[in-house]
């Protein structure tokens, strides 16, 4: 299972079975889940007095442990639809942020138990991320990965099945979007919701102000003027987009840096020649991978699956956890 700030991957027997928005609704009265998932999203920003939607996870980490438990609980039983007099005894491998302190995997291992979890084992999300995307982690080689998901944004060096350097940056996929909410207010006084500031970011984002022929057409922002609460029809265009991102895609370039001084100069050598890979969802933002390269001198993949990387490794992990030191 990934579970994510922004989505939750949950795969077994090597299927993807569930992926999810981390988003569930509560009856404010009993606290009983009313939705999760992309039901739970709908209502998102939406819902009156006697409901509402969380999103338990801020910064890759449990901001809302009941909330958590009830959305896991949710995920799993998609899993499980045909049998429903069986409650399984689970089996669970679950990425967490390289960065974690002792009471945030507490929070997450409780949670998954809690969930139906009988044994369950943690992983760090960049290695289940290298594992997922095809890569050795046990070889003495130095591979780079750098996964910017929605709360947090996870690098590392790795070799011999540890990790050798790593940043863990609580600056992600939701910063970006709060980058263009506050954007969006004060150059255009249009008023823009957290799922609206998403769509922009996933039609016009960009880390570059010049794509050439990639270049996605202007996005048109319907919402409330900040002050008249008049209706505004803005068009953006992903420069100013890519200008608003800016400061906040530097402190990522600065991460993946300091990470790169931590290493030593056998694996730096290693990850020059087989370039640093982006995973996660923030790995498809428009030029991101082609600005860390002139940046860094370092070539940057995009992996093959980048929003399913850690999900995909937490699922190999899964198969061979009796082999793997690393797991937790």
């Amino acid at each position: 299972m990934d579970l994510g700030t922004a989505n939750t991957v949950i795969i077994s027997d090597g299927k993807i079975m569930v992926d999810e928005p981390s988003v569930v609704a509560l009856d404010r009265h009993t606290e009983k889940m009313i939705a999760v998932g992309e039901k739970a999203k709908l209502m998102y920003e939406k819902t009156h007095a006697d409901i509402r939607t969380i999103r338990p996870l801020r910064d890759g980490v449990i901001a809302d442990f009941n909330a958590c438990e009830q959305m896991m609980r949710g995920l799993i039983k998609m899993v499980h639809t045909g049998n429903r007099l069986f409650t399984p005894s689970l089996r669970m491998v679950i990425g967490v942020p390289s960065g974690s302190t002792e009471v945030e995997l507490r929070a997450v291992r409780d949670s998954a138990e809690h969930a139906g979890g009988r044994e369950v084992y943690l992983i760090y999300e960049p290695m289940a991320a290298a594992i997922g995307i095809g890569l050795d982690v046990e070889a003495p080689q130095g591979n780079m990965i750098v996964d910017i998901g929605g709360g947090s944004t996870e690098i590392a060096v790795i070799s011999l099945g540890g990790i050798v350097a790593d940043r863990s940056l609580r600056v992600a996929g939701d910063d970006l979007t709060a980058d263009i909410q506050d954007y969006m207010s004060r150059q255009h006084n249009v008023k823009v919701s957290e799922r609206m500031a998403e769509r922009i970011k996933i039609h016009v984002g960009a880390a570059l102000t010049d794509l050439g022929e990639d270049a996605p057409e202007d996005f048109v922002v319907h919402g409330p003027n900040r002050i008249t609460a008049l209706p505004m029809e803005v068009p953006v265009c992903y420069q100013e987009i890519a200008h608003c991102l800016e400061k906040t895609i530097a402190k990522i370039e600065t991460a993946v840096l300091n990470a790169l001084e931590d290493t030593p100069p056998e694996l730096y050598a290693d990850i020059v020649q087989n370039g640093i890979y982006l995973t996660g969802g923030g790995a498809l933002l428009r030029g991101l991978d082609k600005r860390l390269t002139d940046k860094i001198n370092i070539p940057f993949h995009i992996a093959e699956d980048p929003l399913h990387s850690v999900a995909k490794g937490t699922g190999v992990a899964l198969k061979h956890i009796h082999t793997f030191s690393f797991l937790m």
